[in-house]
């Protein structure tokens, strides 16, 4: 029987709760609505109209109704009386088949019929700037290489605590803070779980970070490429496997503690990642951070080529541990649902097709590159990775030809608005179209 949202509102003194999607673009959109409301919007939705946001829909279509999912309620630490709901989107009583949580959630009852399901960690990087974009907050934070720098780290410990705190208190195991490769860059990792729960916590953490950063009177910006010299925002995803409490990617006896399925699954990631670009990579600015030329710390620590490795973190896939597998590849701009639905499809394509990854490439993918031309190469632009999704039957059969068709539509839109005031090329300048609509993704 579902959570009654009006007796949980009562116990937790809940006055308003925040009913939330997440659209094509991963914008965040929600309604404010008032406890003495939330009976009739828990059985019958908010009403949203779909053309409003980043869906494909027109003015002429019906309303859209966002109905909250019990289970995913998180009340704001910082402000309890306010609950947070991710939702379901229903139009002429009908999932929304073109909603990313949908989309997820159909990939997961495809996993759940082999009796599996992926359980996930992301490790969300971001960068704290000054409130106007224009550079990072911290004017002391000039080293090279300051990655795990101590003194950066605890100038901004009040913010950091602040948000670690809460994520103690909402249950999710937090257990690391540290300064990343880029001056005035961060990252917070929390315990993984099932997919759909780390989408939903992906998307409020993102939201969580932006509203601590507003608080300290800073921004925080997730855009994967804010400045030229340094390290872009990655959003890493370390995956496995599951059958009840079994870790049906685990196997002790293999060099790196895979299991011949871990082996399929990861193949077809390899097979479809030029393809899954297009929503682990979505924005212009994401092709600032693949293929990068070198930062001021040395590295880009982002991959170019299609390739998977033991513990090396010049790749696209490394193994860091026995029975579970790091994916590289995701920038911040990646949309939380799209990301998990993204690599449940094209580990299940490669289970099915029991494809071969091959054997691991023990290079430094950073100096060595050069002596393995015929590797398959990752988009150089935006335009490469939306080609590579229109051509992917893989991923056109296990989204749905109509719903990657709508994908596409509104990135090539996107794409028309940039050129029509922009030039991208890597070598040039990041654009200001690019700061206006990536900074806050």
């Amino acid at each position: 029987m579902a959570k009654d949202l009006s007796k949980i509102a009562k116990q937790k003194k809940i006055k308003y709760f925040l009913i939330s999607f997440v659209d094509l673009f991963g914008v965040l959109r929600s309604k404010l609505v008032p406890t003495e409301a939330i009976k009739d919007m828990q059985k019958n939705g908010a009403g949203f109209a779909g053309f409003a946001t980043w869906l494909d829909m027109s003015p002429a279509d019906s309303d859209m109704f966002a109905k909250p999912d019990p289970d995913s309620l998180i009340q704001l630490p910082w402000k309890k009386e306010i609950g947070w709901l991710a939702s379901d989107l229903w139009m002429n009583n009908k999932p929304v088949d073109a909603s990313p949580r949908e989309m997820l959630k159909k990939q997961i009852i495809r996993l759940s019929k082999k009796g599996l399901i992926l359980k996930s960690g992301v490790e969300c990087e971001y960068f704290l700037i000054n409130k106007e974009g224009t550079a990072i907050a911290d004017n002391r934070d000039v080293q090279s290489k300051p990655c795990y720098d101590q003194s950066a780290l605890m100038r901004q410990y009040e913010l950091i605590k602040e948000i670690c705190d809460y994520m103690i208190q909402l249950g999710w195991g937090p257990y690391q803070n540290d300064h990343e490769d880029a001056n005035g860059q961060f990252e917070m990792n929390w315990n993984y779980s099932d997919s759909l729960k780390t989408a939903d916590r992906h998307v409020f953490f993102k939201f969580m970070v932006k509203t601590i950063a507003e608080k300290h009177d800073l921004r925080a910006t997730f855009m994967p490429k804010p400045f030229e010299k340094l390290t872009g925002n990655g959003c890493h995803s370390h995956v496995s496997l599951w059958k009840g409490n079994t870790n049906v990617f685990l196997d002790s006896g293999d060099r790196y503690g895979l299991s011949k399925i871990a082996y399929n699954f990861l193949a077809g990631v390899l097979h479809s990642a030029e393809s899954l670009c297009a929503f682990f990579n979505p924005t212009i600015n994401s092709y600032r951070r693949i293929d990068a030329p070198p930062t001021e710390s040395g590295a880009s620590w982002s991959p170019s080529s299609v390739t998977y490795t033991g513990n090396n973190r010049t790749h696209m896939i490394r193994i860091p541990d026995a029975g579970r597998f790091e994916l590289r590849l995701m920038d911040g701009s990646t949309n939380p649902y799209l990301l998990q639905a993204g690599v449940i499809a094209a580990g299940i394509d490669g289970m099915d097709k029991k494809r071969d990854p091959g054997k691991p490439l023990l290079i430094n993918m950073y100096t060595n590159q050069k002596d393995y031309p015929n590797l398959k190469k990752l988009p150089s632009e935006l335009e490469g990775a939306l080609e590579n999704l229109v051509n992917s039957k893989e991923i056109n059969e296990a989204f749905g030809e109509k719903v990657i068709n709508s994908y596409i539509k509104l990135k090539n839109n996107e794409i028309d608005n940039f050129n029509a005031k922009e030039t991208f090329l890597k070598e040039k300048p990041i654009t200001e179209w690019e700061k206006l609509n990536t900074l806050d993704c």
